[in-house]
């Protein structure tokens, strides 16, 4: 057992150009809620070069970009824009799109979502309540007839959905997820433990805990920074340790969520910290986190690339 030196998936990143003027978020004027606070640092164009350069000391071998809230009007018009990325540039390797779900005419963007070799998942967030209190008498969108007919259709086409909640929604996915055994589900973010009191744990735990028991949940270590606090192996080894405990190695997948998790650390600091927490898992139990399960998962040819072959 020592420090993980091999090749590594990028699970969950994003490429974004707000100079095209489509992530209506990313605007000049724009200034959204955001859960790491002030996020102008990251209103500018975020391509493979960029990502290279952050990436640098690690050997990234295969990369999954996640949809960044486009013109919602325009779900296929994101991933056209990212065929164009991966032709200039070799990356990424594969995508998450969006689409509104709850749209009654939601079939056809799946459809032709789907018929374009780089999309492997839908992602649509279904909203949240503030608080663990507050979310008894707000559910998502989980709970909605005409989302979860939305949901349903993945099914025929293939896809599978990425799961972006707080953790006290995630209840209202275990439903879903038995109803829909096929349809594989990958909760983001770690089901976001923002908030790291003993009760906050023990709540997040348990929640992942009842979506753990279905073999077709997976879930990403990623996007676990705190406002306002340097990410550094110390404060976030609980959570990693306890997903690896809850999940188990074949279900867990580390990511950076790059460029929005550079709100809270560099590149280095996010893997060089996984690399740390992890240094006493088996090889066999490294390698699934940092390449195995997700090139799996998301249908990556990655035996013997190298992310200089794509540049």
């Amino acid at each position: 057992m020592s420090i993980y030196s091999g090749p590594i998936v990028d699970a969950h990143h994003h490429f974004w150009e707000p100079s095209l003027g489509r992530n209506p978020w990313l605007l000049p004027h724009a200034r959204i809620p955001f859960r790491y606070g002030d996020y102008e640092s990251i209103k500018k164009d975020y391509l493979p070069p960029q990502y290279r350069a952050d990436a640098e000391e690690f050997n990234i071998v295969g990369t999954v970009t996640m949809e960044t809230e486009w013109d919602p009007l325009d779900p296929v018009g994101e991933i056209i824009h990212l065929e164009g990325v991966q032709r200039r540039y070799g990356l990424p390797h594969a995508a998450v799109a969006h689409a509104m779900l709850r749209d009654h005419n939601v079939e056809p963007v799946l459809e032709e979502l789907a018929s374009h070799k780089i999309v492997r998942a839908v992602r649509n967030k279904p909203g949240h309540a503030s608080s663990p209190q507050q979310a008894r008498a707000s559910p998502s969108l989980l709970t909605d007839k005409q989302w979860r007919h939305g949901f349903a259709l993945l099914s025929r086409y293939g896809l599978g959905f990425e799961l972006q909640v707080p953790w006290w929604h995630l209840h209202e996915a275990l439903e879903l997820t038995r109803l829909h055994p096929d349809i594989l589900v990958t909760i983001n973010h770690a089901g976001l433990p923002a908030d790291r009191t003993k009760t906050g744990l023990a709540g997040w735990a348990s929640a992942l805990r009842s979506l753990a028991a279905e073999p077709q949940v997976n879930i990403k270590i990623s996007g676990i920074g705190l406002a306002g606090v340097p990410w550094n192996a110390a404060n976030n080894r609980v959570i990693v340790e306890q997903v690896m405990a809850i999940f188990g190695p074949s279900h867990i997948m580390f990511a950076s969520n790059f460029p929005v998790d550079g709100l809270t650390g560099s590149f280095a600091d996010i893997y060089g910290g996984y690399l740390e927490i992890t240094k006493d898992w088996s090889d066999d139990e490294q390698s699934a986190a940092f390449i195995g399960n997700a090139a799996r998962h998301y249908s990556l040819d990655v035996s013997t690339r190298t992310d200089a072959d794509s540049a």
